[in-house]
């Protein structure tokens, strides 16, 4: 994570979105008190609303529990994907 404030934001703007972009840090731009601003790739952005779409069921949300468990128990399976 990498914190900074809006006047050295505006002064590096470019290195702080490269290292955003291809680091996948996660930017905290402070505006003053207690208010700032987030900056994350859009890559995460998408990786947090896939999450967020499977938790939002709660039926979702055993089905994935559940497999986690059968994958600590050594439960799980494979299976050979069918070539066309």
């Amino acid at each position: 994570m990498i914190v900074t404030n809006i006047s050295d934001f505006r002064k590096d703007i470019k290195s702080y979105f490269d290292a955003v972009a291809k680091n996948f840090e996660t930017l905290i731009i402070n505006r003053g008190k207690d208010s700032g601003i987030v900056v994350i790739s859009l890559e995460e952005y998408n990786s947090l609303m896939a999450t967020n779409y499977e938790l939002s069921s709660r039926l979702n949300e055993k089905r994935l529990d559940t497999a986690i468990e059968k994958l600590k128990n050594n439960q799980s399976f494979s299976k050979d994907l069918i070539e066309e």
